[in-house]
């Protein structure tokens, strides 16, 4: 063997990731002293035998359909593949091309492997432990958005997109394009852009969104500027369905100012007759429908007039 072959050599047996090339129906040609080690073979064992069987069943089908790429353009593919060893269940991750002939056939195929094992499993865990954290957060009575300081929607929860009546994938790529044109959507804008000027979190505040079908619905939003080298790179943030707590606030409201409206004509009318007036407790129970009873210690009585 001369220099060139003898360092090729060299730089083959010496690598650390799997060497392997095989037929077109699948007969190992060669491999290098790596896969032999990893897999507990020797070369004369492995060279002409079948590379694809020693796969575990489950992934065969997938790895068959990846590998008809290497028999039309662009004549490459990658592959993971599990199967037993000593060590246990391990993952080869496979980059391979085809060589062709003069004519385009294709005559082998070598591929380069290395045991990507580990980086399966923890891509598995964090695939487990994002599902089990959208789970959560999706069973909270919180919803949660995130936008650019741009205001443009980068993730919007489902339980959004429900209370919004979202049929689909909307058009709508702004946070501002779910608004209403109640002027109290102001304030919580402007505090929105002090927070992605300032990076600091602003207290929550309140908004009318429009739904899908024209319906209006009150939120109450509290945010958090992401920050990255100083700089606002996002705005995090949950909302609140507190639509029917407005229409309480503002059934109550109406009645304090409807109380002591008629408070003061009580008071008047009163004062001109001589007659007690009534506490507070007793108008509102003529709102609920409950009259006073007789001898209700409510009442205040009026002091003789001299």
């Amino acid at each position: 063997m001369d220099a060139d072959g003898e360092m090729y050599r060299t730089l083959v047996e010496q690598q650390q990731d799997f060497l392997v090339r095989f037929t077109p129906e699948g007969k190992l040609l060669f491999v290098n002293t790596a896969y032999c080690d990893f897999v507990g073979k020797p070369r004369e064992e492995l060279t002409g035998s079948i590379f694809m069987p020693a796969t575990e069943r489950q992934y065969a089908d997938v790895i068959a359909t990846q590998m008809v790429k290497l028999f039309r353009p662009p004549f490459c593919c990658s592959v993971d593949q599990w199967f037993q060893t000593k060590k246990g269940l391990r993952c080869i991750t496979w980059s391979a091309r085809a060589v062709r002939d003069e004519s385009g056939s294709v005559v082998s195929i070598v591929a380069s492997g290395r045991d990507t094992t580990d980086t399966r499993k923890r891509e598995k865990q964090i695939r487990k432990r994002d599902r089990q954290l959208m789970l959560l957060i999706e069973n909270d009575s919180r919803m949660y958005y995130s936008h650019t300081p741009d205001q443009v929607l980068e993730y919007v929860s489902p339980k959004i997109r429900n209370l919004l009546g979202c049929k689909g994938r909307s058009g709508k790529k702004m946070w501002t394009d779910y608004l209403s044109d109640n002027t109290a959507n102001a304030a919580g804008l402007e505090r929105t852009i002090r927070a992605c000027s300032s990076g600091r979190r602003e207290p929550p505040y309140r908004l009318e969104m429009v739904r899908e079908d024209g319906g209006r619905v009150w939120v109450e939003v509290s945010e958090i500027p992401v920050q990255k080298d100083g700089k606002t790179v996002a705005i995090v943030g949950s909302l609140i369905d507190v639509t029917e707590k407005m229409q309480i606030e503002e059934g109550m409201d109406e009645a304090a100012m409807l109380f002591k409206t008629s408070r003061g004509k009580r008071d008047e009318a009163g004062d001109r007759r001589g007659t007690a007036r009534r506490s507070p407790f007793g108008f509102i129970r003529s709102i609920l429908g409950r009259p006073e009873e007789d001898g209700d210690d409510t009442a205040v009585q009026d002091p003789p007039r001299k």
